[in-house]
């Protein structure tokens, strides 16, 4: 059953995440099974709200409603948090972890709010508000992974959290076109009203200088959070500062191409090549060395601060 809920996990990463899983070959192989079995718990529980199996769709994404979905997907965690051995390899992987690492259900659940957040089709009116979505369905699976890592110093949870949260503001700058085309919008809705773009007409192609801007200017709201995230290598032991500073570059790098392809990127999908992922394994490599010793800064006070 071991090795099963590893393999169920590895193929989850290899076809869910591309940009991640170079970086997760890193972690020794203690940490890269947890890591992996984490990854699994989050894209299953995603797949699950949108009716999906890694990413797309399914033929017959069943008739419930994703509300429904939702609360099984509530259900089944609380079970992960007792002792009732678990079928479904997503939840018995994700108990696993939770056991080995001491994850508080409170960082669970508050991931699972963020699925709640689009199932009740929630919007975003302020920069505030899309930084705290970003933070249910990123920067708590920063938290934890750090969990994973070893770490339990606050200050070092707040870097972690604040990488998910570039991740995440780097996935909707990303994806703003393919989000509107299914009636999502994580963008604040002042800069809707700013550009002149009714929220109901994302979409539409002549509102496609627009929504460059918006992503260019979501990728810059990115930077001191990639920033902040950096001074948190120290804390990680040696290989575990690798793959996070590798995955740190790899996102960085498509948000990068996201604000250079201006209008074209909306339209394509922005990724990194096997070569460029090469050359960003042998920075993060740097970057974590040089990290050794370092004395963090102080975090900026005008960043968005977690819930505690």
């Amino acid at each position: 059953m071991s090795e099963a809920l590893l393999d169920h996990a590895t193929q989850t990463m290899a076809v869910g995440s591309k940009s991640f899983a170079t970086a997760a070959r890193l972690f020794d192989p203690a940490t890269r099974r947890s890591a992996l079995m984490l990854y699994a718990w989050c894209r299953h529980c995603d797949d699950v709200i949108d009716g999906q199996t890694l990413g797309f769709a399914t033929d017959s994404p069943g008739r419930d409603t994703p509300a429904a979905r939702l609360e099984r997907l509530r259900e089944s965690t609380r079970l992960a948090y007792t002792d009732e051995p678990l079928r479904e390899p997503a939840f018995a992987a994700f108990q696993e972890v939770a056991r080995r690492h001491e994850i508080p259900p409170s960082q669970a659940f508050d991931h699972l709010e963020g699925y709640a957040m689009d199932v009740r089709e929630e919007t975003y009116p302020h920069l505030p508000d899309t930084l705290r979505y970003c933070y249910h369905v990123a920067g708590v699976v920063g938290l934890m992974m750090a969990r994973v890592m070893g770490v339990r110093d606050e200050a070092v949870l707040d870097r972690a959290c604040d990488l998910g949260l570039a991740f995440q503001l780097t996935n909707i700058a990303r994806d703003i076109l393919d989000d509107a085309r299914i009636g999502r919008c994580y963008l604040p809705l002042a800069w809707l009203e700013a550009f002149e773009v009714p929220l109901d007409e994302l979409a539409e192609p002549r509102h496609r200088p627009a929504l460059a801007e918006m992503a260019k200017r979501l990728v810059a709201v990115a930077e001191p959070y990639y920033d902040s995230a950096r001074e948190g290598l120290p804390a990680l032991p040696l290989r575990s500062a690798w793959a996070i500073a590798t995955a740190r570059g790899v996102y960085r790098r498509i948000g990068v191409k996201v604000s250079r392809a201006g209008e074209d990127a909306l339209e394509q999908r922005q990724g990194t090549s096997k070569a460029e992922k090469i050359g960003l394994l042998m920075q993060g490599a740097g970057m974590a060395l040089s990290a050794r010793g370092h004395r963090p800064g102080r975090r900026p006070d005008d960043l968005w601060q977690r819930p505690r």
